[in-house]
């Protein structure tokens, strides 16, 4: 049974095992498939029952920590195995944001688009998320944090039910858009910070946007573990040892 420390988070994850061949980064409706067959499909069931073992950091930040150990591997083995997963893992190129082999550091940043969509009487919401990984390394064993401060939302003003009269003429954000795009006055770029939203607040307009939200997010760093479990004790396609 492996240890989950949380330094910073009270929870008890449970991690799910993914197949080595599968994306190391799952498209949203993996983790959609993945987190309704984990907690259930009630979103705002599975969001209060997750929040009652959750506790948010002083930044008012989500965050988990796992330490993951390899006894039988150097901090340089451990280095290479999991710089191969991140390089390999995250297609923009911009994602690895810190990449020091000496100090045994590796942070990634990179957007997982479209967790939550959700129509509402007079909006739609779509929500991603941009989770910081860092991973220290030393002699047998990585630390694995993962942190989320906001959801990046599109707010629709003009696709809820009441929004429009055809479908036709609906609008639904999808993808976060630059700041300077004013293509569709309708669309904003908004920020909803986790802890000031369902389920730390109770009293949310955007109750059931959030609750998915929280629960996608949440099963998406149960994933990012594994994976980087994975990566460290059995590699990503699994011929990465010396044997050769």
């Amino acid at each position: 049974m492996r240890i989950i420390k949380h330094a910073i988070i009270t929870a008890i994850l449970t991690l799910g095992t993914f197949s080595a061949a599968q994306a190391q980064v799952m498209k949203s409706a993996d983790l959609e498939k993945y987190a309704k067959e984990k907690y259930g499909e009630k979103w705002l069931d599975a969001a209060a029952n997750l929040a009652s073992g959750l506790t948010l950091d002083k930044n008012e930040s989500l965050t988990y920590q796992q330490v993951i150990s390899d006894p039988g591997k150097t901090k340089q083995q451990i280095y290479v195995a999991l710089n191969y997963w991140a390089t390999a893992t995250f297609d923009d190129k911009q994602a690895i944001t810190l990449n020091d082999k000496e100090a045994g550091c590796i942070i990634i940043k990179s957007t997982i688009r479209n967790i939550a969509e959700h129509i509402g009487t007079l909006n739609s919401y779509s929500v991603s998320i941009t989770p910081v990984i860092r991973l220290d390394i030393k002699e047998g064993k990585v630390r694995v944090t993962y942190t989320v401060q906001d959801y990046e939302v599109l707010t629709d003003i003009s696709g809820g039910w009441f929004g429009v009269t055809d479908n036709e003429h609906k609008t639904y954000g999808d993808s976060k858009r630059k700041a300077d795009d004013k293509t569709n006055a309708k669309l904003f770029d908004e920020k909803w910070e986790i802890a000031h939203h369902y389920p730390f607040v109770e009293k949310d307009p955007q109750k059931r946007t959030c609750a998915k939200a929280l629960v996608m997010t949440h099963a998406y760093s149960n994933a990012i573990m594994d994976k980087v479990e994975e990566a460290l004790k059995h590699g990503i396609v699994g011929n990465e040892d010396d044997d050769w």
